[in-house]
């Protein structure tokens, strides 16, 4: 029989009246764990324990709390193993990402650990006598955070780490396909040390349920901050309700990411990166690649070497089998929003190159591995005679599928690449200097890579995107911290008596107007 898992409110077990299962992606039948579904009282209560809990925590000294962000790394390294077993066996990444993942989050805690003796701020000279003016940073408060569940534990830690490093208490609403993971990262958590009540977890949906719950606290004066991982269509509405209360959310959204494939460059590697950021994860990453732009002169010889390249992809249950390059779906609902693409290209006019929808007994490629009716797989999916004008080539299909766009050169690749409304990541296969220059620079993307995939992400570099793809904050490095702080000011006057800036200022008086050709005259 499946356990029974509670919400973690102040430090305490909370349980509610409704609850949903949890099953793995690969094994339908293998429910993992029964978990809480919040009611929006419940919700509140932990915004109104997290208040609490802020209280304490950001009178602790950074650098006390730098040790126990160390305290958590140690215990994510210790568990990494069976935390990436898990996170196979309940979302379908393959063991290979999912060690990935964990390690993501154990070099969050790496990095960090430190800042919480770099939370520098200025010494700043004033323009006044026996004046001093400093900078320092302040945490937020009460952060709201709502994740997704394709990197169940990686996302959370760029979010649920820098908050906690820099002072703010938490109420996070983890992504109901993976609650399992989400339990067991904040028991890590937990363990390091943490006061009750500084991170509080509520389970539960989204629409309807607990996800807007926490976005409906914004609006009720009970959260600081607002960090979401999602759609673009549900970050708008949390920007909305983000705006009206003066807050500013951290919005990490949705991706159409173009790696375009010049006809300088090396064949067989942009065919392996090609490969990986279309269809690693099975396509369920926010940076996977949309649409593969190749220049004409290469076209038809890149396009026999991918779908070459394809049709021998290894694809099958990751908890079975630790070499295929991806499982399952995590869902039923995440295959049924991929399915209906299949619909779009045939009323569109796109070319279906290779790909038959779903992976079953009558219809399996030639890597598989497995049981397909244990899961939802699909198989690998390749378009061609995509135009910008099509609904595939605009909209985010989040599943193992790419488009093939040809274009004449780089000043086309460009303009293809920017027709989309995202700006997340893009990537560029060129040895052509000026025309890798020319890419980064009028790319319309938060994240560029040069010869590499469009996915993949390091913990001290800043992840985040533009147009419908965020608004422009910024998670991991050091840049993150100013979405989790505000500087304070502090004017420290020790004159004894008022002065005013700017209106009694000793500014220096000009001396007499200088010629430099008088000085000369006559001179020889």
């Amino acid at each position: 029989m499946a356990r029974t898992y509670h919400h973690l409110v102040g430090g305490k077990q909370l349980a509610s009246d409704h609850t949903f299962e949890s099953r793995s992606s690969s094994n339908r039948a293998d429910v993992i764990g029964t978990f809480p579904e919040a009611s929006k009282e419940q919700v509140r209560e932990a915004c109104v324990i997290a208040r609490n809990g802020f209280r304490v925590w950001s009178k602790t000294p950074a650098p006390i709390r730098g040790e126990l962000i160390a305290s958590i790394g140690r215990a994510l390294e210790r568990e990494k193993e069976p935390l990436s077993r898990l996170i196979t066996r309940e979302m379908g990444k393959t063991l290979k990402e999912a060690r990935g993942s964990v390690q993501e989050a154990i070099d969050t805690c790496n990095f960090f650990q430190s800042e919480g003796r770099r939370l520098y701020g200025q010494t700043v000279p004033s323009e006044m006598l026996n004046k001093e003016l400093t900078t320092y940073r302040r945490p937020l408060g009460v952060v709201g955070i709502v994740t997704a569940g394709n990197f169940p534990i990686a996302v959370p830690s760029w979010k649920i780490i820098p908050a906690l490093l820099t002072g703010n208490s938490i109420v996070w609403k983890p992504s109901e396909d993976a609650p399992a993971v989400a339990y067991a990262f904040a028991k890590l958590i937990e363990e390091a040390g943490l006061p009750g009540g500084v991170l509080n977890v509520v389970f539960g949906a989204g629409r309807g349920s607990a996800g807007q719950y926490l976005i409906e606290m914004m609006d009720e004066g009970l959260l600081d901050k607002f960090a979401f991982t999602g759609s673009t269509a549900v970050g708008r509405q949390v920007g909305e309700v983000a705006g009206r209360n003066l807050i500013r959310p951290t919005l990490e959204l949705g991706g159409k990411n173009p790696m375009v494939v010049m006809r300088d460059a090396d064949l067989e590697n942009a065919v392996t990166g090609s490969i990986w950021a279309s269809f690693g994860t099975a396509g369920q990453r926010c940076t996977s690649a949309g649409n593969l732009i190749i220049d004409a002169p290469i076209f038809d010889a890149f396009k026999e070497a991918f779908v070459a390249a394809a049709a021998e992809i290894r694809i099958g249950d990751p908890v079975r089998y630790e070499d295929v390059l991806y499982g399952p779906f995590i869902n039923e609902r995440f295959f049924g929003r991929w399915s209906s693409h299949y619909q779009w290209a045939e009323e569109d006019g796109a070319t279906l190159l290779y790909g038959e929808g779903q992976i079953t007994d009558d219809s399996k490629p030639p890597g598989w591995l497995g049981d397909p009716n244990a899961g939802f797989y699909g198989w690998p999916t390749i378009w061609q005679d995509v135009t910008p004008d099509m609904r595939q080539f605009k909209h985010e299909i989040f599943g193992p599928t790419i488009n093939l766009v040809k274009v004449d050169g780089i000043d086309e690749a460009i303009s293809v690449a920017n027709a989309v409304d995202f700006g997340l990541s893009s990537a560029i296969y060129t040895n052509n200097r000026e025309w890798a220059y020319r890419f980064k620079s009028e790319i319309e993307a938060g994240m560029t890579s040069i010869n590499n995939s469009t996915s993949g992400a390091e913990a001290h570099m800043p992840f985040g995107g533009i147009k419908g793809s965020g608004n422009g904050t910024r998670e991991s490095g050091i840049w993150v911290i100013d979405t989790y702080t505000y500087w304070q000011g502090v004017n420290d006057d020790v004159s004894g008596r008022l002065q005013l800036a700017q209106m009694e200022t000793a500014y220096v008086e000009p001396g007499e107007l200088v010629s430099v050709e008088s000085l000369f005259e006559g001179s020889s």
